[in-house]
């Protein structure tokens, strides 16, 4: 779901002419945070259609991929409570994403074996399956969305976009719960 809906972002000269009747607006940080989110609509349209050819959702992927046996050093959620919070989404939408996908047979429920009250959600499969049929051309894709980068201004990027989360994660700390919610 694009956040973003402006065509043509403003010229910097423009922000520069509204900033005389908005003294709050800093123009070069207006233009970067546009273009930030032009770019990340940008890239979550490409993989959106990447992910519409196999008929599954950004969500739901999201949490075949979540479910998915990696190495030891790799946590691996089991609960919806896990998979919700590394997915950062509500309790309630892990649990609608978890029940289409169980019942299109790509994730299945079971008891916790030390914790009768609690529930699992392991892959089946049919989601391993679909999820190996997936992954070749999504890691194409990011590669392609990429490619234009050489490898340091990459890590630039990721260095970047680290400073950009970890002030975001800051702000959001100070803002009334409303404001996040």
């Amino acid at each position: 779901m694009p956040f973003l809906l402006l065509k043509d972002l403003p010229r910097y000269e423009c922000l520069l002419e509204a900033s005389k009747a908005f003294p709050d607006l800093d123009p070069s940080a207006t233009e970067v945070f546009l273009h930030l989110l032009r770019a990340g609509d940008s890239a979550f349209r490409t993989v959106e259609v990447h992910l519409a050819e196999h008929n599954i959702s950004q969500g739901r992927f999201t949490v075949l991929l979540l479910l998915l046996d990696k190495a030891d050093n790799c946590p691996r959620p089991s609960t919806p409570a896990e998979l919700a919070d590394m997915a950062g989404v509500t309790r309630a939408t892990m649990t609608g994403l978890v029940d289409t996908l169980e019942r299109d047979g790509l994730v299945r429920r079971e008891p916790d074996p030390k914790d009768r009250r609690m529930m699992s959600v392991n892959l089946t499969p049919k989601g391993q399956a679909l999820l190996h049929e997936i992954l070749p051309g999504h890691f194409q894709c990011m590669a392609a969305l990429m490619h234009s980068l050489t490898e340091a201004e990459r890590k630039t990027l990721v260095r970047l976009l680290n400073k950009i989360q970890q002030q975001a994660n800051a702000l959001s700390s100070t803002l009334p719960a409303q404001a996040t919610a």
